[in-house]
């Protein structure tokens, strides 16, 4: 098994050398390899060059470290779900350095346990992850206002919808998320979040 540590800053800062460093020594109390991945994004970012190729690299069992779940997102709440969604695809155990019950998870073989403890885990990644969504919508309110204060007025980006329809016209012929994404050319998390709203749309519906 691997563990796959992963950082992000928003810069190349000595922030993200420090959390690297404090995230490798703790991988030394994990069996197996370590590989690094290093991002220099925003979080409310899904479609991420750096966590795309760590989930593309990841198999089943392996162990995703970050050093907390603000590091990892700051997405919608959708985009979120999108993430995780992958993450359990991969079958991936996500632990987080500075939320210790995430860290039971790296040891423990009694399936009772293990499921108990995601449970919780899932409860709290999501409440922090709600946590860092309002933090970051807050500092968004803020720069608007400052915006419209001086007279700026952003123009919305709009969905790309032909896009989206090739994307669920592929996946209707039983084509893979990674097929769909190379054929539409865009990101494979543009494919996950297409295809979770249309699912949610039908659900809806019904």
């Amino acid at each position: 098994m691997t563990t796959r540590i992963y950082v992000r800053a928003s810069t190349k800062d000595q922030d993200a050398e420090r959390a690297l460093a404090d995230l490798k020594k703790f991988a030394l109390s994990i069996k197996g390899d370590v590989n690094e991945y290093i991002e220099n994004e925003s979080g409310t970012k899904l479609d991420r060059p750096v966590l795309n190729q760590l989930l593309d690299d990841s198999s089943n069992g392996d162990t995703f470290l970050v050093e907390s779940v603000d590091r990892l997102s700051r997405l919608s709440q959708n985009d979120f779900e999108v993430l995780k969604g992958r993450i359990k695809d991969k079958g991936l155990k996500l632990v987080v350095a500075d939320l210790p019950t995430t860290h039971m998870l790296v040891n423990s073989a009694d399936n009772i346990t293990s499921s108990i403890l995601s449970l919780v885990n899932n409860i709290l990644i999501d409440l922090l992850a709600t946590m860092a969504r309002l933090d970051n919508d807050k500092r968004r309110e803020r720069i608007k206002q400052g915006l419209e204060r001086s007279g700026y007025k952003p123009t919305g980006k709009k969905a790309d919808t032909g896009k989206h329809d090739r994307i669920k016209k592929l996946n209707q012929k039983g084509l893979t998320k990674e097929e769909i994404a190379k054929a539409v050319g865009c990101g494979i998390a543009t494919v996950y979040r297409v295809l979770k709203t249309e699912k949610a749309s039908q659900s809806a519906i019904i």
